[in-house]
């Protein structure tokens, strides 16, 4: 028989949403949601969240209004939490999920932070689906489709984490062969999830300025930047080649084959490795020094 998660009625927020998203990834999909203040109603339930008045784990209930409870944690951090310490979630992913969306949703929902009006953000992004509701009866409807869409923002988290761990060995041995070579560019075979791995490698000061991935018909050039953050890049392609295409880039480059560079300079695409490294050494790219 599927979990039963109850929760307030009327409109809803963010934090009640991520805590019922949680609860359906990592403890059971088919969870239904029941959305009443009356007790019985929440008596009845597996789990309450964010109504009740009542913060206790072991039973099942998260709830952060009930002037006992003095904590920073919404509904949406509670879950998390208990998911942690149950063992539904891995301490490595949890830490993604509260630094990439719950602690963002907590914070917003005790007062701590206020959205931007006019930059999306999951918060005002739930209120949105919210404001939908012309009745009261088409609240129960919206919430599970907000509830869908922080369902895909979580599972696009751990997708993005997996991919990361899946890259790590191969961007380090990348990075230690280039070293070996004296090569500027990081050549990877696939493409990979590689700039958390390779600043947490102490990227910012290893001696590589581009990394070298094939694309699905093409091969992509990318400068890195100087912190995982920048939108800068430690060294950036040409002036000469910025906004250029196709035979316009060929020949600037004096070879052929050259696809696209964009205009910020942190991105060009050639059709094969050999015409990027050729491309790359033109200009004395492609080895350190």
């Amino acid at each position: 028989m599927p979990l039963h998660i109850a929760t307030h009625d009327g409109s809803f927020h963010a934090d009640d949403v991520t805590a019922y998203a949680l609860i359906r990834a990592y403890v059971d999909p088919e969870a239904t949601v029941t959305r009443r203040r009356d007790e019985a109603r929440l008596a009845m339930a597996d789990i309450v969240v964010d109504v009740g008045g009542i913060f206790d784990p072991s039973r099942g209930r998260f709830d952060h209004h009930q002037v006992s409870y003095e904590g920073p944690l919404s509904s949406a951090g509670m879950v998390l939490d208990w998911l942690e310490d149950e063992g539904h979630v891995r301490a490595v992913l949890a830490t993604r999920l509260r630094e990439a969306l719950v602690d963002y949703v907590d914070a917003v929902d005790n007062g701590r932070e206020k959205p931007t009006y006019g930059k999306p953000c999951i918060t005002s992004i739930v209120g949105i689906i919210s404001e939908q509701a012309t009745s009261f009866a088409l609240f129960d409807p919206l919430y599970v489709r907000a509830s869908d869409v922080v369902l895909d923002v979580i599972r696009g988290l751990e997708a993005g984490l997996a991919k990361e761990e899946a890259a790590e060995a191969i961007v380090h041995a990348a990075m230690d062969e280039a070293v070996a070579s004296g090569r500027n560019v990081i050549l990877l075979d696939d493409h990979a999830s590689w700039k958390k791995p390779y600043f947490a490698r102490d990227g910012a000061t290893h001696p590589t300025d581009f990394v070298l991935f094939p694309g699905e018909r093409d091969v992509r050039v990318v400068a890195i930047p100087p912190t995982i953050g920048s939108f800068g890049q430690k060294t950036s392609f040409p002036e000469a080649w910025a906004g250029l295409t196709d035979d316009a880039l060929s020949d600037v480059i004096g070879v052929p084959g050259a696809v696209f560079c964009h205009k910020n300079r942190f991105i060009a695409v050639f059709k094969t490795r050999e015409v990027a490294e050729a491309a790359m050494r033109s200009v004395g790219l492609w080895m350190r020094g």
